[in-house]
């Protein structure tokens, strides 16, 4: 299948991005999905210094990957969200400024914008070999939410809390969905607990929300799905026009009782009491067998990117073995009907 395989490298960042780019070469990946942190990809700078996007491609070129899509996680979750001490630890210094929720709010989304910019001035400058494989210009990321603290009902939840959340959203990203319309971008929100949208009814509530601009739609993660009881395959089918990226990561579900649920118990991952974890592709409960035939069946194209996580293995073995995995699952769909032969006359 040519579907490419990348590796998201945003649990990667810690180590420099060449050194990111020998492993994912030396693992097995035909490319990498490039997050907004680390030294991996810095918006500010691919705006501003002339030969910095000239060097990423030059470094990616040299160790013989691609690039078909930026990530911007952690700032787009500031976006929406109601920011409290945490966020310090995941947003850059400029976002973070005085840490006044409404300005950290403000800066995010004005940094959304400009990465939707850079984006653009990233893409344009890939090797003529990538612009031809491109389908579109993708930056995944999350747009946080303002009424996650809402998602169990109790005390109860008044009648337009949750409408006015998703009006809140509209009005945020609006804006910012404006110039990636500008620039011919698309954003691709991972649903994903803690987002505006975390399952199938919440992410149709949230295309509704912006009236169903085609500049947002999602990078489909099946781990986030598979511990809530969610249909994963029915999401690819049902949002087909909406796959703009995929992500391939795997998640364990006990199948009998534990001491703590599908909210964690406030567990660590790796701890042997959880209900779920997240777990290196082939470990876990996700059935890659059935999403391969639904992106088939919907004819996805893109990138499979592999974002690896597993508590209790080691790293560069675990993507080693994730990135012959999807190559071993990956299979085109059939170009003839399997038993038309039987037709033929002698």
């Amino acid at each position: 299948m040519a579907r490419a395989v990348t590796l998201f490298t945003g649990q990667w960042a810690d180590l420099p991005f060449e050194t990111a780019c020998n492993k994912a070469k030396t693992m097995g990946y035909d490319g990498i999905e490039i997050p907004c942190w680390g030294d991996h990809f810095d918006v500010e700078q691919a705006l501003t210094d002339k030969g910095y996007i000239k060097h990423k491609w030059a470094t990616l070129t040299r160790y013989g990957l691609k690039c078909l899509a930026i990530s911007t996680h952690l700032v787009g979750q500031a976006v929406c969200d109601r920011i409290d001490a945490r966020h310090q630890s995941i947003l850059p210094a400029r976002i973070w400024g005085d840490g006044k929720p409404d300005g950290v709010n403000k800066r995010a989304a004005e940094e959304m914008k400009r990465t939707a910019q850079a984006a653009r001035k990233f893409f344009d400058a890939a090797p003529a070999a990538i612009k031809r494989e491109l389908k579109r210009v993708v930056v995944n990321g999350f747009t946080g939410s303002s009424i996650w603290h809402l998602v169990y009902s109790f005390p109860p939840v008044l009648a337009n809390q949750i409408e006015d959340g998703f009006a809140h959203f509209a009005r945020s990203w609006n804006p910012i969905l404006d110039v990636f319309d500008e620039q011919g971008v698309v954003f691709a929100l991972e649903v994903h607990p803690t987002e505006i949208a975390f399952d199938i009814a919440s992410a149709r509530t949230a295309l509704d929300a912006i009236k169903n601009r085609p500049a947002f739609g999602f990078n489909f993660d099946p781990s986030h799905f598979v511990y809530q009881g969610v249909d994963y395959v029915q999401f690819i089918r049902e949002f087909r026009h909406r796959i703009y990226h995929v992500h391939m990561k795997d998640a364990w579900v006990s199948q009998v009782p534990r001491r703590s649920g599908v909210f964690g118990g406030h567990l660590p991952f790796g701890h042997p009491e959880r209900f779920w974890e997240f777990r290196s592709l082939g470990h876990g409960s996700v059935n890659f067998e059935q999403i391969i035939r639904a992106l088939n069946e919907i004819g996805y194209a893109g990138p499979l990117s592999v974002e690896w996580e597993d508590q209790n293995m080691d790293r560069e073995h675990g993507a080693t073995e994730a990135a012959a995995f999807v190559k071993r699952i990956d299979f085109a769909p059939s170009s003839i009907v399997f038993d038309a032969q039987f037709d033929k006359k002698g």
